[in-house]
């Protein structure tokens, strides 16, 4: 099997991580593989907000707890949160993130990095409180969020998972 095959069989989402830093160079190249990501039209309409700090991602995991009343709610405390964003009048941005997010996924697995989509901001990114948080995390007003990706070194392992889905082949 080739190495790409591998890591899209491979990849499951982490929801405990270490309390290891990732490396600036690993970051770099998650980014640049949301950044090749397919946008429709290529009008690439997207922003990707990188997270280092900690205690500004947990900042945004409490108003997401206040806001959706999740008691103990806390992002998995990762080490880094990605928070895409598109442009509220993209026709696209939705699909376009989501392309973005799978990108970072397959990227960070493929350096050992753990993963998991967060996608409790969809319907609340314009709650007063969240966009507060948001707009102090660079993220632009006009700017939607369909989901997040939270990153770090997995400390927990997961087994294999039967896949369900229906696939009908039509000749």
């Amino acid at each position: 099997m080739n190495e790409t095959m591998n890591t899209i069989l491979t990849r499951r989402s982490t929801r405990k991580f270490l309390n290891k830093p990732i490396p600036d160079e690993d970051l770099q190249q998650v980014i640049q593989a949301a950044l090749h990501a397919p946008s429709g039209m290529g009008k690439q309409t997207w922003q990707f907000t990188v997270v280092k700090n900690r205690e500004k991602i947990q900042e945004l995991a409490s108003v997401i707890r206040t806001v959706l009343n999740r008691e103990g709610y806390d992002m998995y405390q990762p080490e880094v949160l990605v928070i895409p964003s598109n442009d509220r009048e993209s026709p696209f941005g939705r699909e376009d993130n989501a392309c973005a997010m799978e990108n970072i996924f397959l990227a960070a697995h493929s350096m050992g990095i753990g993963s998991v989509w967060i996608n409790q901001l969809q319907g609340i990114c314009d709650d007063p409180a969240v966009r507060q948080v948001l707009s102090s995390l660079g993220i632009p007003q006009g700017h939607v969020v369909y989901g997040m990706a939270a990153l770090g070194y997995a400390d927990d392992e997961k087994a294999e998972k039967e896949r369900i889905g229906r696939v009908v082949i039509v000749e």
